[in-house]
């Protein structure tokens, strides 16, 4: 299975080497990542891609000082929506019955149970939802970018209030869980790039239930 070819190569890479990856690289690690599946698909979140030097280097300063951040070709953000509002999940019930060609009361009864169970939470378990959901994509992505052989960090060691603050998320009902640097290996400086990849014995991570 080629994929699992690709995700023993692939590893947290310490230090990135600054060259650029190709735009078709990154445009279909974004697609995969677009494609993942969520709760009821509404997709309750988004992905920020940063080029911008100056603006990496900020990111950096609230991010431990992590070198992969700047030494980075593109850096990909998650952000996930800070509440599920009845606005939000209109919108895309909207969208998905448009996108079907369905009559628009095609999915009320489905949406408005979603409503219902969604609308009535606190803001901050229909945040940390989102962020779950957020995390799926993460997945495929890192995924993604090991079948390209492009090397990607995922980070969660970064002011979440800070980026969040530095990139006007709150503004736009967001906030920011996790930080995919994508880039490649710098072999001749990175410590961890020849060391074995080590997973705990399979017979300690699954149980079968027969």
């Amino acid at each position: 299975m080629e994929l699992l070819k690709a995700l023993n190569w692939r590893y947290a890479t310490k230090k990135m080497n600054g060259e650029s990856v190709l735009q078709d690289k990154v445009d279909a690690i974004v697609e995969a990542a677009h494609l993942a599946p969520t709760s009821s698909g509404l997709q309750p979140f988004e992905i920020l891609v940063v080029t911008n030097k100056e603006v990496k280097e900020k990111i950096k300063e609230i991010a431990y000082n992590q070198s992969q951040i700047t030494d980075s070709s593109h850096l990909l953000i998650f952000a996930a929506w800070d509440d599920y509002t009845a606005e939000r999940i209109n919108s895309i019930f909207s969208y998905t019955v448009s996108q079907r060609g369905l009559p628009s009361d095609a999915m009320d009864d489905y949406k408005n149970k979603i409503l219902g169970l969604y609308t009535a939470r606190s803001a901050d378990e229909n945040f940390q939802h989102a962020a779950r959901q957020a995390y799926i994509s993460f997945g495929i992505a890192i995924a993604a970018a090991a079948e390209l052989k492009v090397d990607a960090t995922p980070m969660e060691g970064f002011d979440n209030a800070a980026l969040d603050k530095l990139l006007g998320l709150n503004e736009k009902g967001l906030k920011s869980v996790t930080l995919l640097p994508l880039g490649y290996r710098d072999e001749s400086n990175d410590w961890l790039v020849n060391l074995k990849k080590v997973r705990k014995p399979r017979t300690e991570f699954v149980t079968e239930v027969a």
